[in-house]
This record gives C-alpha cells, structure tokens and sequence, in this order.
C-alpha cells in the first residue's frame, strides 16, 4: 500500500469539506467485503454526527488539518472587504455559494459570509438568502473558534464584529438618496 500523504492523529481537529470542523474520535480498522480497511472515525458536534473516513480516501474527498494562521488572516481580511453582489439569478448564485461553502476552502467560506452580511440598516434578507449566510457563518466561526480554542458563539462574535465595520465603511459611500 502506497505511503498516506494526509495523516491525522486522535483528538486531531480536521476540515471536511461538505461538513466543516470535526474531530479525529478513533482510528479504526474494519473488514468490508474481504478487504481490511483503516477508517478515520470523525466527529461532527455541532451536527451530532460520526462520519467514517477510509484513510486512503482522506486526500481525495479534500479532508484536511485546519487552516494555517496565514489562511486565517487572508480570510478575515476578505471579511472586511466591499461585498460583491452579483446580479444574475438567486438560484444560480445560491449555487455557487454553496459549491464554494462545500469546498472546504476559507478564504471562499469567507467571501460568501461577507457577500450575504446585512447590516441592521440595510433591506432584510429572504429565508434562503440568511440559511446560506448563517451556514458560511457557522462553517467560519467553526475553524476559527478551533484554532484560536474559543467557543463558537465567540468566533461568530468576531466575525460579525468585523462584518459591521465593514458595513459601516461601505454604506456610508452610498449617497443619500
């Protein structure tokens, strides 16, 4: 068997991309259909779930170890800039928020929680349009609050504190009307 590229160790935070942040719980090795396997046993808290990895599958369905603190700061920093609205259909751009929340990658995850913020002065979102901004929310917050070991609320917290700022920056360039 070829040498892992990704390995994990119990107790590890991983990010699994259609899942976000969980935790290696168990190294596990399982027989199925004649063929030993080694399976990472993953914990998701927050979905009360356990999600079984083959070991030899971790790179391919992208699992990875948290965020370096370099990727971190590149996606707070894309937190406070100016949020990019796209005018092409909702159900085209649901889309591609979600492919970019299920990819796993940060700095994406960030500029979707930042494209969908509304600040307390701006139109109210609609229903779908606040479960894909609270989804990159949570997924955010989640990373964050494990690399920094705060609870989530707190990172949440962070998050949207710099999301107002930035709301405050951008809505005052609107000129009156």
């Amino acid at each position: 068997m070829a040498a892992k590229a990704l390995s994990f160790d119990v107790g590890d935070y991983v990010v699994y991309p259609k899942h976000g942040v969980g935790r290696v719980i168990e190294l596990q090795k399982q027989e199925i259909a004649g063929t030993s396997l080694e399976l990472y046993v993953l914990r998701f808290e927050k979905e009360r779930m356990t999600l079984r990895v083959p070991t030899n599958k971790a790179e391919s369905v992208g699992m990875r170890k948290l965020s370096s603190d370099k990727t971190m700061r590149e996606a707070m920093e894309t937190l406070k800039g100016k949020p990019k609205v796209k005018r092409t259909m909702w159900s085209r751009r649901a889309q591609e928020y979600e492919a970019k929340i299920n990819s796993g990658d940060l700095v994406s995850i960030a500029e979707v929680t930042r494209d969908l913020f509304r600040a307390d002065d701006q139109p109210e979102q609609s229903y779908s349009e606040r479960q894909i901004f609270e989804a990159a929310c949570s997924r955010l917050a989640r990373e964050l609050a494990a690399m920094e070991e705060i609870d989530e609320p707190k990172a949440q917290e962070k998050i949207l504190e710099i999301l107002r700022a930035a709301a405050a920056i951008y809505n005052k360039e609107k000129p009156a009307a």
